[in-house]
């Protein structure tokens, strides 16, 4: 019998406000302080909210880009050679690249020309669910036997055109604080975030390299409710879930913790929370659940990708993220929520979840190596 094959994780990088690098990300995120700060990117002397979880001295998208994708290269051992005929798939914003002006398609064959990645190319533009869109994909042609090693890449600046929108939507937290699930949540925040990561082959890749997790399951599903609000009821969301525990193989019970997509706004939250009842029953009030957008902000496209290194890296820790901003529980969200401290575990495999406009839902069930 053949040797199933699973995408694994051996090579990660990411910038964030938490820092440059991927222990960075999961020290903020254990430590549980908020990196929000005013912006001072652009002007915001018209908005309502003037504050993000911004990098200071940041470079071009392209240049961050092309650094992470180095970085996590070099942090799973390829050589050049081993680039050679490699996929990238990118997720970024949908326009032409702010302050480069680029299109997403040209950005992705210039990253890939200037990583040493000489095979397709493929962008990811559907907002939120980006990143775990293409780790989903990559972790499907990896496990049919159509690649052995692929780079998935991520990146979003805040900038002003997108601030101004989710400002004038109303749609940012105005006590400038990220609240997922909790009582008195306001709303989102945004951050920024470059993400790499090198997914390869459990059979055929023996270079060396110590896989970080799996990608064990992933499931994608639309609900189609409303163009900017998600279904009440979390059915969507349920469904991507269970279609990453059943490509996995999994009960409910093998899920020891969530990283939600809680973004901290009233209606999200609470329909998040009803499509982890819906998908893990009775098993839902008894999972550990937190938010690190609550100390990173939300980096739309990359969202997805800064979550998954996030989680990857804290379960194979032992220590699971705190949701910040925490103030008192929510008759609509009854989870397990982590609050004041990070919470000791020895579990095996978790969720990461994202959502966005227009009733898109992904779930990655991250698994240890």
């Amino acid at each position: 019998m053949a040797e199933r094959r699973v995408a694994q994780l051996t090579g990660v990088h990411a910038v964030s406000a938490l820092g440059r690098g991927a222990e960075a990300q999961l020290a903020g995120a254990l430590a549980g302080v908020p990196a929000f700060g005013a912006v001072r990117r652009f002007d915001t002397a018209a908005r309502r909210v003037t504050v993000a979880a911004t990098v200071p001295d940041v470079g071009t998208l392209p240049d961050e880009l092309a650094a992470a994708v180095d970085a996590a290269c070099g942090a799973a051992g390829l050589t050049g050679a081993q680039r050679v005929g490699c996929a990238l798939l990118l997720a970024v914003h949908g326009g032409p690249v702010p302050g480069v002006g680029v299109a997403p398609g040209a950005l992705a064959d210039q990253l890939a020309a200037r990583c040493g990645l000489s095979g397709h190319t493929r962008v990811y533009t559907s907002a939120c669910v980006s990143a775990s869109t293409a780790v989903a994909d990559a972790a499907t042609v990896i496990s049919r036997g159509d690649a052995n090693r692929v780079v998935v890449a991520a990146g979003y600046l805040v900038e002003s055109d997108q601030f101004a929108l989710f400002d004038a939507g109303r749609a940012l937290a105005v006590d400038g604080a990220v609240r997922p699930f909790s009582a008195g949540r306001r709303g989102l925040l945004l951050g920024d975030g470059v993400v790499a990561v090198v997914l390869e082959s459990s059979v055929g890749c023996r270079h060396g390299a110590e896989p970080l997790a799996t990608v064990a399951g992933w499931g994608r599903a639309g609900d189609a409710f409303h163009p900017c609000q998600p279904d009440p009821t979390g059915a969507g969301m349920a469904r991507a879930v269970d279609a990453a525990l059943r490509r996995a193989g999994l009960p409910p019970e093998a899920v020891g913790y969530v990283n939600a997509n809680a973004t901290g706004t009233a209606q999200s939250d609470a329909a998040e929370a009803a499509a982890l009842r819906r998908a893990l029953g009775g098993y839902a009030a008894q999972v550990p659940v937190s938010s690190t957008k609550s100390v990173h902000g939300h980096a739309l496209e990359a969202s997805g990708l800064l979550e998954l290194v996030v989680t990857a890296l804290a379960l194979r820790r032992g220590d699971l993220p705190v949701n910040a901003g925490w103030l008192a529980p929510d008759e609509a969200c009854p989870l397990d929520v982590i609050t004041d401290q990070p919470r000791r575990t020895t579990a095996t495999h978790a969720l990461t979840l994202n959502a966005a406009f227009g009733g898109a839902n992904t779930a990655l069930l991250v698994g240890a190596p």
